[in-house]
């Protein structure tokens, strides 16, 4: 039977004839059905419930296909595996830091084994050759350390790779400011001959350096150097470079005009509250200073420092000191002050708008503002130094009553002393903290030794207060760091145990070696001299042993040229003597110390020639 033209099969076979040959063997039609499966002939059917039939043609057309399938397969899965090897962890494989391994890592593994590597590398100096100079420097001085999470940051990106190792560097942290400073100390000098420009004032005008080019050091060059080498253990060299300057003359020349000129031609009015003060072209000159960059290029800035100490006393017209915390005695017990916060001018703030008119023609005038200031020892510190009670006292007299020249200088060293603070742990000296003493300072002439001889000097006296003091710290158990006796023995002290003074050469200092504060309380009358120490009792008892006497010397007489210098005396003897400080606590002696000294014989000293 013929098929219909419209039928699936006669569609199919019409297609066939096209793309057939011309001679066909003649064939059966197939049967009237669905179109056949993509890459089967349409004539042909396959059964739905076995496969197709084995023939030859069959396996010629399929076997090709089915081995490029399995080979598309095989790549894949050994691609996949590649991959898998290669991205283990966080770190791609073959990864090191310094010979370090971090690859197929987490990032925590890497971080751990890392840290541990950089600890030691961290401990290695830098040896660095400066302009030919061999130094080792310590890593820390300079700010060199490993950053350990930026370098495993790197190590995780450094790139896939499945052969071979890859070589990350260290992150290297390093204070390039700190090495250009220990760097450039160790040049020699001279080296340096690039000349950075200069503004400064001698007076109220200014004086100018201009720059010219020569040898310096590059800090840019020298850090890369550096951060290279140090973590292999190397030297790193730097050398000087020819550089020329960051400001031409013309540039310098102009911020003297623009800046330097004008600020110093007129005052500056302040105005703070309802008060004024005036910024005078003095005090300007000195806060006004010109800095340099790295590069060496200068630019204007206010010195607040330098400006409050030009500027003191106009700034006192609006300005509040703070009062410190204090310990004084009141009624015979200590008792505390408070403190009380003081104002002072902003200079921080002052800077910017003081600048901001310097360049500008007079009149001139700024706002400025006060901040509060807070006292240097508050109230909770000077509680917490524990002077609570009288700890020693030690008194000496004197002849002549208190109008007397060396009276009256004991009289003001006393009061110069008298409430003064000696913390845990500091040194107190006297010499220090009285200044010289002169006649600007109050000190009068009255007999002093010089050279072994008995003299008028200003300030005479003042070693029977320092014996007087001495004895205080003696006994309040604090530390001998620095006295010395008398050359002659002088009755109202006590031998051995007393101090001589002279400024500056010879000085008393003592440490307080107790944990709390030390508050030194002096008394004069007419005729004697009072030191007492106040803090909290930490010692049983702090007592003298003496030995005996020996070397007994007699005084020779010795006549002088009549004359205002001349100062007759009786004479003493010399002698030397041991004497020992025993201290006691808990109920036991824990410290004896031996003092020794030797006196030479007071002349007779006896004015105007001798008789013949």
């Amino acid at each position: 039977m013929q098929s219909s033209p419209d039928t699936p099969s006669a569609i199919a076979d019409s297609a066939a004839q096209k793309s057939a040959p011309t001679e066909q063997p003649a064939q059966e039609s197939a049967p009237t059905g669905p179109a056949a499966p993509e890459g089967v002939a349409a004539h042909e059917t396959v059964p739905s419930d076995r496969a197709p039939a084995d023939t030859g043609a069959g396996r010629r057309s399929k076997r090709p296909w089915i081995v490029a399938a399995g080979v598309v397969v095989a790549l894949v899965g050994a691609a996949a595996g590649a991959g898998a090897y290669a991205t283990a962890g966080d770190i791609p494989r073959g990864t090191e830091v310094l010979g370090v391994p971090l690859g197929a890592k987490t990032r925590a593994e890497a971080t751990k084994l890392l840290a541990a590597e950089a600890a030691a590398w961290d401990e290695r100096p830098l040896r660095v050759r400066v302009d030919g100079k061999d130094v080792a420097l310590p890593a820390a001085s300079v700010g060199l350390a490993v950053d350990v999470p930026a370098t495993v940051d790197a190590a995780a990106r450094s790139g896939v790779r499945l052969v071979g190792a890859e070589e990350v560097a260290p992150v290297v942290r390093l204070d390039e400011k700190k090495l250009e400073a220990a760097l450039r100390a160790q040049l020699r000098s001279g080296r340096v001959t690039v000349k950075r420009p200069a503004i400064g004032f001698a007076g109220v005008a200014p004086v100018v350096s201009y720059p010219s080019p020569g040898l310096d050091l590059d800090r840019g060059s020298a850090a890369a150097g550096v951060r290279a080498a140090w973590p292999r253990g190397e030297v790193a060299v730097v050398s000087l470079v020819e550089r020329a300057p960051a400001m031409t003359k013309a540039e310098v020349d102009r911020l003297v005009a623009e800046v330097a000129k004008p600020a110093v031609a007129a005052p500056v009015t302040v105005r703070v509250g309802a008060g004024t003060f005036q910024l005078t072209p003095a005090a300007i000159a000195k806060g006004l200073v010109f800095r340099s960059d790295s590069d060496g290029r200068l630019s204007p800035a206010i010195d607040g420092v330098r400006l409050r100490a030009a500027a003191a006393k106009e700034l006192a017209k609006v300005e509040t000191p703070a009062q410190q915390a204090k310990v004084t005695l009141a009624n015979g017990a200590p008792k505390i002050v408070a403190s009380v916060p003081g104002k002072v001018v902003d200079l921080g703030k002052l800077g910017a708008d003081l600048l901001g008119v310097l360049p500008l023609a007079a009149p001139r005038a700024i706002t400025g503002t006060l901040r509060a200031t807070p006292a240097g020892t508050t109230d909770a510190q000077a509680a917490a130094l524990g002077i609570k009670e009288r700890v020693s006292t030690f008194t000496t007299y004197f002849t002549g009553g208190a109008r007397s020249p060396r009276s009256q200088n004991i009289i003001t060293i006393a009061k110069a002393v008298d409430g003064a603070i000696v913390k845990p742990g500091e040194t107190f000296s006297l010499n220090g903290h009285t200044g010289e003493r002169n006649y600007a300072n109050g000190y009068k002439d009255a007999p002093v030794i010089v050279n072994g001889v008995l003299e008028p000097g200003v300030g005479g006296g003042a070693s029977q207060f320092t014996t007087t003091l001495f004895n205080a710290a003696y006994y309040a158990g604090l530390k001998d760091v620095e006295h010395k006796p008398h050359s002659f023995y002088f009755s109202r002290y006590p031998a051995v145990i007393e101090s001589t003074i002279f400024y500056p050469t010879l000085d008393l200092k003592f440490q307080n070696t107790t944990p709390y504060g030390i508050l030194i309380d002096t008394a004069t009358t007419g005729r004697s001299v009072t030191v007492s120490m106040w803090s909290t009792k930490v010692y049983d008892s702090v007592k003298t042993v003496y030995g005996p006497r020996r070397n007994i010397t007699s005084p020779p007489t010795v006549h002088r040229e009549d004359g205002p210098k001349c100062l007759t005396s009786s004479g003493l003897p010399g002698f030397t003597q041991d004497a020992w400080r025993v201290i006691r606590k808990d109920g036991r002696e824990i410290a004896r110390e031996k003092f020794t000294w030797r006196y030479d014989p007071e002349p007779r000293f006896v004015c105007g020639r001798q008789e013949e």
